[in-house]
């Protein structure tokens, strides 16, 4: 594994900010047609002294009008929770601490949050061309309209089998590489805790554990509807596969897989964060 030095007091919390349902057919190969999978819309705020990050944003305040914003057929049944901001306010949590927000890629159901966290959200520039002018970045280009964005590229070299990656506090704690596949600039958030684990939030390349305990790839017709590049998505399961033993590898869509991370409760004076 490549050395980390993550501080003492950093952190990782989920914020679950509803989910969507799917039939199992349709999320992965091998998945039952009478089977409904809730797919999980969930932010993951990581906390570092020199300055926190949100992973992908969840459901907004306005998720009602980014799902209309969808294709009819893509327009899935949906349970809206606490959006990531309304979470982050119950618990106290100090906004100036806030650096931004890592989207994984820019679908819908990652960026609809960033509609009322007033946080900077930090994309390449692939990803960022891709968000302007595919029809599936309409909800991203809505909520983007008031939000700033800060460029960053992946220029630290191969990371755990990624061919690209940056290591964002230059300690290993929070590294960022890129996956492509998914869409052109579709990355994974790798972050390292005090405690030794080490987790990995992969987006899109599946979007159940299915694809990590037994290698089952998006269904035939998903692969060519979702994703731009379908062998670069299989190249990127295959690397996580691979990471299984070593790292928490937590596909974006997988309720179960946000097991192990604590909920955010209360932010106390001096910072600490409580689960």
């Amino acid at each position: 594994m490549p050395p980390a030095r993550p501080p003492g007091d950093m952190g990782l919390w989920q914020l679950p900010t509803g989910t969507y349902s799917t039939r199992a057919a349709l999320a992965v190969t091998g998945g039952s047609p009478f089977e409904q999978r809730a797919f999980a819309a969930t932010a993951v705020l990581v906390r570092h002294p020199l300055g926190d990050l949100l992973v992908d944003a969840g459901f907004g305040a306005a998720v009602d009008e980014h799902v209309a914003m969808l294709a009819r057929m893509e327009r899935p049944p949906y349970h809206r929770a606490g959006t990531a901001r309304a979470q982050l306010e119950a618990a106290g949590y100090d906004f100036r601490r806030l650096l931004g927000v890592v989207v994984t890629h820019v679908h819908w159901d990652h960026v609809s949050g960033l509609d009322s966290l007033d946080a900077p959200v930090w994309m390449n520039s692939a990803e960022a061309g891709y968000g302007a002018e595919d029809k599936h970045g309409a909800v991203y280009r809505a909520v983007s309209e008031t939000t700033a964005t800060r460029s960053y590229e992946m220029a630290d070299g191969p990371y755990l089998g990624f061919p690209a990656s940056w290591d964002v506090h230059g300690d290993g704690s929070v590294v960022i590489a890129h996956a492509g596949g998914h869409t052109p600039g579709s990355v994974v958030v790798f972050v390292a805790l005090p405690s030794g684990e080490r987790y990995g939030f992969i987006g899109d390349l599946t979007w159940q554990l299915d694809g990590i305990t037994r290698g089952a790839e998006r269904p035939w017709f998903m692969r060519r509807v979702a994703d731009v590049d379908p062998e670069l998505v299989r190249t990127g399961l295959e690397r996580s596969i691979a990471l299984r033993d070593v790292v928490h590898i937590v596909p974006a869509h997988d309720v179960s897989a946000y097991d192990p991370i604590p909920r955010l409760e209360q932010v106390d004076p001096s910072g600490t964060v409580d689960a």
